[in-house]
């Protein structure tokens, strides 16, 4: 054998073993959804061209995954961060569960869908202290938790490192933390897993162009995956957001998006909605219909069978949110974040029993453990 031939076995080899390692460090982070039945992609891409007549086979597919696998509780959110009161339901303490900003209304990713307008309905926490402070201000309102999140960096990223003791002394006050963190490094994911935040948010984007052209952001999706090998490394329980429609408006990588997340354990998937907000490039824009919002639900619902699967709390209201509630229901969700009463009805209409809780959605896993 010449030495070009060796060479060229050896090589073959290394890189076998490369892809051999590689799949046995996902699979150790991964949980029962890493080898998947149901192709995402392609099933996906089919779903989504459906009639409506023939999606509705494929909802009572997931609907009966969805009752099979966690039976027939709805947890219906209502975080404190906003008022919310339905015929059903009321919050009694306004608490429970805010949400913080540690950078105000500053971000300086400046995205085209949003603008920072979502910063403007947490509180501001600009320094660690601060931070501290509130949480003790819940403990002594008899409060659970709060959502800890943020405006991003040029890289993506929420600055967060710098409250790594407030987030541990939060810990330390029997609070529930739930932590937005945008793109992470291996220094944040060090840090969450020292102060041992209870659930990691972060959005996940299956579109290097959508990536670039909305959230004006280089690295593409590799930068999502980088980002999620680290959190599960740390052994944190990772909630990835998909935003439908966030292509200004149009389907654009929520199936890339879907798959590339199914490849890990996650403690939950949560699914928003495009809502156009005034003074943002995207005002106008009309938001994915609620169909098309059922509809991506239900293929996470099918390629994800063992993950619970959340409808958000942004997405649009009114009448869009009545429907997207129903159809979140028909896909096999496990939670809806401020559900309509329609929703509610709704829900036991298909013998499904809404149980009400005043926090994060992202924190529906902790029900199933």
């Amino acid at each position: 054998m010449s030495n070009n031939s060796h060479s060229l076995q050896v090589l073959l080899v290394i890189s076998y073993v490369a892809v051999i390692i590689s799949l046995i460090a996902r699979l150790k982070c991964g949980g029962g959804d890493v080898i998947l039945p149901f192709d995402i992609k392609r099933e996906g891409r089919e779903i989504l061209q459906l009639s409506p007549e023939n999606l509705r086979s494929r909802m009572q597919s997931a609907f009966q995954v969805r009752t099979e696998t966690f039976g027939r509780i709805l947890y219906c959110s209502g975080p404190t961060s906003y008022p919310y009161h339905i015929k059903e339901h009321e919050q009694t303490n306004k608490h429970n569960f805010p949400s913080f900003s540690v950078t105000g209304t500053s971000c300086a990713l400046r995205c085209e869908h949003c603008n920072g307008k979502l910063l403007k309905g947490m509180d501001a926490t600009l320094t660690p202290e601060e931070l501290s402070n509130r949480f003790s201000e819940i403990v002594g309102k008899g409060g659970r938790g709060a959502l800890v999140s943020g405006g991003s960096d040029s890289q993506g990223r929420v600055p967060l490192i710098r409250f790594r003791d407030a987030l541990i002394q939060g810990k330390e006050m029997g609070l529930e933390i739930v932590v937005h963190t945008g793109l992470v490094d291996n220094a944040t994911a060090d840090m969450l897993s020292d102060a041992s935040v209870d659930a990691v948010m972060l959005d996940i984007i299956g579109d290097t162009e959508v990536m670039k052209g909305v959230y004006h952001l280089e690295g593409g999706t590799q930068a999502m995956r980088r980002s999620l090998d680290l959190l599960c490394g740390h052994n944190l329980s990772i909630v990835p957001h998909i935003l439908v429609g966030l292509n200004y408006g149009k389907l654009s990588g929520e199936l890339n998006a879907i798959d590339m997340v199914s490849r890990y354990d996650l403690a939950g998937l949560v699914i928003i909605a495009l809502t156009p907000y005034p003074n943002t490039p995207m005002e106008n824009v009309s938001p994915p219909r609620p169909e098309t919002i059922g509809r991506i639900m239900t293929i996470a619902r099918l390629g994800l069978p063992k993950t619970p699967l959340l409808l958000g709390c942004a997405r649009p209201m009114g009448e869009h949110k009545i429907l997207s509630d129903k159809y979140a229901i028909d896909a096999g969700a496990n939670g809806i974040a401020y559900i309509s009463q329609e929703g509610v009805s709704y829900a036991r209409s298909r013998s499904l029993q809404p149980v009400f809780q005043d926090v994060c959605c992202s924190l529906t896993f902790r029900n199933y453990t």
